[in-house]
């Protein structure tokens, strides 16, 4: 790792917005769509029926283990913050999180991650997908596993959600060979969720639903002579955005009191934590929440000080809420990153990106609380007891909702392993 390299990165990761909804709807999805099955030994509905979700607050760009979730007193690496104790005896962690020190009861943490790659996009791939791959359109996500997984007939909101600050919205391509059913769907925390959802004036109800009868009528007709993929995935595209439209104010943050917001705070970072409560409670199957610039290859210690403030105070709400409404004993919450950062610290008091050696978080259901898998040395340089990577955390992140991810996929009469057959769950994590 050179340590004189102290500049952000300036990566697309850094920077990418999502496109509109119907942008990379088709992109990658071959002639798969609406073919696919789901190999279950207990059958997709019966794993689903519990309504479970999972919960991804993504720390886009490596957030730092030792100011986070293995600090370290070591004067040489530790840096300058203390580690404090929370509601688990003989578990530390850095003074930064006070507020999720006092939800530690609830959770477990990883300490000895260790994986191969710290390019941002190839990391990301990694620890999204549970495979050493290169590129997104390989594999499916987690978020299109578990929304394939967790899938119930007629669920009216998308699988695999997204949230965002503001924009407009959009779908991406990280569903691989499960099609784009499964692929995430973005929508915002601010401007009452979905924009674009009000029918054009003069245009009525029941004028729009004339319209998509007949748009329904000449795509079963044109189907019944040609099969076509693409067709398919407009039909599933336009289908999901008017149920979307009809579903609209399950995305309102607005609608909740002004007490629930004030406790949630007013920063995007919290809104889409409120969000992501909402979607919790309408049994979505995957929500993902991006908190992004966790990239600091200098002034490392003053960066930390503000973004895990504005991480602390809402993510330990949403716990608190979650627990309190009885809905954290069905939602499992990760707190994911790509990479941790360097026990050196560089020219410009930073730190570089570091995949040997890190952490991640995780809450709620099906794992075991106040739990710690693994550790690093005194310096946090190697991990020095039960090293994993990102293909374990697949398979774990998989059972501890019920999905068998020693199972397969059937795609059109081709076998896929949901999660990478060589590996398997970290057992002593699970509940």
């Amino acid at each position: 790792m050179n340590k004189s390299l102290y500049k952000p990165c300036g990566t697309i990761e850094h920077g990418i917005g999502r496109k509109q909804f119907m942008g990379e709807f088709l992109t990658g999805m071959g002639a798969i769509a609406g073919t696919s099955l789901f190999s279950h030994p207990l059958g997709a509905t019966e794993v689903a029926k519990h309504g479970k979700s999972v919960v991804v607050v993504y720390l886009n760009g490596g957030v730092s283990q030792f100011e986070s979730w293995d600090p370290k007193t070591d004067l040489e690496t530790g840096g300058p913050f203390k580690a404090i104790p929370t509601t688990v005896p003989g578990i530390h962690v850095s003074e930064l999180i006070p507020h999720t020190a006092q939800q530690m009861h609830h959770m477990a943490l990883i300490r000895s991650l260790s994986t191969d790659l710290d390019d941002h996009g190839l990391a990301n791939n990694l620890v999204r997908s549970g495979r050493m791959t290169r590129s997104a359109t390989e594999y499916p996500e987690l978020g299109a596993v578990v929304a394939k997984g967790l899938e119930r007939p007629d669920f009216p909101l998308p699988g695999h959600i997204s949230t965002m600050a503001g924009g407009v919205g959009g779908r991406a391509n990280n569903s691989a060979y499960l099609g784009p059913r499964y692929a995430s769907v973005a929508v915002g925390a601010e401007k009452g969720g979905i924009v674009n959802t009000q029918l054009p004036d003069g245009m009525t109800l029941s004028v729009d639903s004339r319209r998509h009868d007949w748009r329904r009528f000449v795509n079963s007709r044109h189907r019944s002579r040609i099969q076509s993929a693409e067709m398919d995935a407009y039909t599933q595209c336009y289908e999901q955005a008017l149920r979307l439209m009809e579903k609209r104010e399950l995305f309102d943050i607005s609608q909740e009191s002004a007490s629930v917001q004030e406790a949630y705070g007013k920063s995007e970072f919290g809104k889409q934590m409120l969000l992501a409560r909402r979607l919790v409670e309408q049994e979505v199957p995957f929500i993902e929440i991006q908190h992004g610039g966790w990239d600091f290859h200098h002034n490392n210690f003053e960066f930390h000080l503000h973004y895990v403030a504005d991480f602390d105070r809402p993510f330990a709400h949403f716990l608190t809420d979650l627990n309190q409404r009885g809905l954290l004993e069905r939602t499992l919450v990760i707190v994911m990153t790509e990479f941790g950062r360097t026990p050196t610290i560089n020219a410009g008091y930073g730190r570089d990106h570091y995949p040997r050696a890190w952490s991640i978080a995780l809450a709620g259901c099906g794992i075991q609380h106040g739990a710690i898998i693994g550790s690093t040395d005194a310096k946090g340089i190697d991990v020095t007891d039960r090293k994993v990577d990102h293909r374990h955390l697949f398979h774990t992140y998989l059972r501890a909702v019920g999905i068998d991810s020693s199972g397969q996929f059937d795609i059109a009469g081709r076998k896929f392993p949901i999660a990478d057959p060589a590996y398997g769950p970290i057992e002593e994590l699970l509940a």
